[in-house]
């Protein structure tokens, strides 16, 4: 099974879905993972009433895991309230790319939903305590 979920993962990676820079866009963020330099940037739009994402981009570079997980998250995001990615589990994202992660991994995993939450919080996301007990 862990095969299949390799190659989703570099399928995503290879081939990602809502990769590019949104123009013009609501909200956007940028940051980066120093231990290994992957970077990324989301930027998002939001309907009218600037509380539901319609669409979204993310743009950056980085080893699969991260680039793969940008890809999968955003899949999932339009007609979500902000309050609904507000309230995301990070936890969730780990089980969507279906492989274990350990601790050198992690932020790798997670620095889309970081960048993300930086968007909608309107600055930097600070990791959750329990961040570190996520670990596959």
């Amino acid at each position: 099974m862990d095969n299949l979920y390799r190659d989703f993962i570099l399928e995503h990676y290879r081939n990602p879905h809502n990769k590019g820079f949104l123009d013009p866009h609501d909200l956007h963020f940028d940051d980066s993972n120093p231990t290994c330099g992957d970077e990324m940037s989301m930027t998002l739009r939001l309907d009218a009433g600037g509380e539901t994402i319609t669409d979204v981009g993310f743009d950056g570079r980085g080893c699969a895991i991260s680039q793969a997980s940008a890809s999968i998250l955003t899949d999932g995001l339009r007609g979500q309230s902000l309050d609904q990615v507000r309230a995301m589990n990070p936890k969730d994202l780990l089980d969507e790319l279906g492989v274990p992660i350990g601790p050198a991994r992690l932020k790798c995993a997670l620095l889309s939903y970081k960048v993300l939450q930086g968007a909608v919080r309107g600055g930097e996301f600070e990791w959750p305590a329990e961040a570190e007990s996520m670990t596959g």
